[in-house]
């Protein structure tokens, strides 16, 4: 298996195993108890915060662990609007986030009141802050511009900063509480730079929540000096274990929050309940890992994205592809302000769903993994204003610490024949090319008789033989 899935989860890295195997075996011990086994365990406990916060830009004691991202995130969306003034329970949303995120907005305005609103994303996936901005001042309907003296797109975006002909104006519960935009998407890797974001909210008088899940070991992240006032982030995403997460926050932040679960007052009272000493810990030895390998890893792993684009052209041609996400200026190819393993494309005439069912030996993904399932078209590309014959076509894939070139090799070339096996097929169906005169006549050449010496029937190709660029399409196993 070649996996190329790394945005929905990673391996555990071995040496994160090593260092959570003895909080398995000999030091168990609570690290609430006050007697020396639970004291030592506790020890290792303040390690990892501290390991973690060095990496997030942050301090060891605003780190709030958790059991993932998304308990994270709605400990802080909740905890927020349970405490926020009565004019204040409005919640501003990406329109790209996280499911998590989404899905913890609209249940905390439902327990207590106020609404959520969506903030647009431009076509690159980037967030739109001009309309972050009309709707953290929305205009009075009393003030607002008469339609007749601006165009109509203008028009939309001075009287109905929602966009979406939504209420406007100043209501009881118009003031905004939180702004959530996260750091980096984890469907097409595009970025945002929480600076501005973190600007417009604190002017606004409203806190700003950043989901760096995705950038979390990646790229840089620096909580503290960018103005976010809380982050959520999780190990699993980082070659740590599942079931173990941060909530970040600074204390004056922290004050304002309450808890979701209630107990024994662990995590300073935000969390109550025994702490997963074993995940903290791994969580931690990830966290250091990460904060050693990050620039080698993301050089390595973008030149990695970069040859499988360029692989997947050499194989399918230019035009059957499709970079959904940050473009080069001028160009086609995946631009540089997105995190270096991502890389999300169309597959121009290709379901991808189809395309996957062809792919049992590389993993890849039609969108994110925590969005239940179903066939629907993936709802941050949607927003990003792709068709949903687009979002259908589409498949992301995501490098990782242990990819090597030559899966990449191997990959792109599977890929690239499940793709115009797909494609045949859809244009026999539709009848644009006639059926093949003999039943069973197979619609493409079959793995063996590939022409291009150096494979084999294997998945993998033999290393140092892998076909180099150009490749003529002809040339396609």
């Amino acid at each position: 298996m070649i996996y190329l899935d790394h945005n929905a989860t990673t391996p555990v890295d071995p040496e994160v195993l090593n260092a959570m195997l003895p909080l398995l075996r000999e030091h168990f011990a609570n690290p609430a108890s006050p007697h020396p086994a639970g004291q030592a365990v506790a020890r290792l406990v303040d390690r990892a915060r501290r390991d973690v916060a060095v990496l997030a830009g942050a301090r060891p004691r605003d780190v709030v662990f958790t059991s993932g991202a998304t308990e994270a995130a709605n400990l802080a969306i909740a905890g927020v609007l349970a405490t926020a003034p009565p004019n204040r329970r409005r919640v501003l949303v990406g329109a790209t986030e996280h499911p998590a995120v989404l899905a913890a907005a609209q249940a905390a305005v439902e327990l207590h009141g106020g609404r959520v609103q969506t903030v647009r994303v431009h076509p690159d996936g980037a967030i739109d802050l001009s309309h972050l901005r009309a709707l953290l001042h929305p205009v009075p309907p009393s003030t607002a511009v008469p339609s007749t003296a601006v165009s109509p797109s203008a028009a939309g975006s001075a009287a109905d900063p929602e966009g979406s002909g939504g209420p406007r104006g100043r209501d009881q519960a118009d003031e905004v509480a939180l702004v959530a935009v996260m750091a980096a998407n984890n469907e097409t890797g595009a970025l945002n730079d929480p600076r501005p974001v973190a600007a417009l909210a604190h002017e606004a008088g409203a806190l700003f929540l950043c989901d760096v899940t995705q950038a979390f070991g990646r790229i840089p992240v620096s909580v503290t000096e960018t103005g976010i006032d809380l982050a959520v982030a999780s190990a699993h995403k980082m070659y740590g274990p599942k079931g173990t997460g941060a909530l970040i926050a600074g204390r004056p932040v922290r004050a304002r929050l309450t808890p979701l679960i209630h107990g024994g007052g662990q995590e300073r009272g935000l969390r109550a309940g025994t702490l997963n000493t074993p995940g903290i810990v791994g969580f931690g030895a990830a966290a250091r890992i990460a904060a050693a390998m990050m620039d080698d890893e993301a050089i390595r792993q973008r030149a990695q994205t970069d040859l499988l684009f360029d692989l997947l052209v050499g194989w399918l041609g230019a035009d059957a592809l499709e970079v959904n996400g940050p473009v080069e200026d001028g160009s086609a190819r995946p631009g540089p302000v997105r995190l270096p393993n991502t890389l999300n494309l169309r597959f121009v005439g290709a379901d991808a769903d189809a395309v996957q069912s062809c792919l049992p030996d590389v993993a890849v993904s039609a969108g994110s993994a925590c969005h239940g399932g179903g066939s629907e078209p993936s709802p941050v590309l949607l927003a990003m204003g792709r068709s949903a014959t687009a979002a259908r076509e589409s498949l992301r894939f995501s490098v990782g610490r242990f990819t090597t070139v030559d899966q990449i090799h191997a990959a792109a070339a599977t890929v690239a024949r499940a793709v115009l096996r797909v494609q045949s097929l859809r244009a026999v169906g539709s009848g644009e090319v006639p059926w093949p005169a003999e039943p069973g006549e197979p619609e493409l050449p079959a793995a063996s008789d590939r022409p291009v010496a150096g494979w084999t029937g294997e998945v993998s190709p033999t290393p140092g033989r892998t076909p180099e660029l150009p490749v003529p399409r002809s040339a396609l196993p």
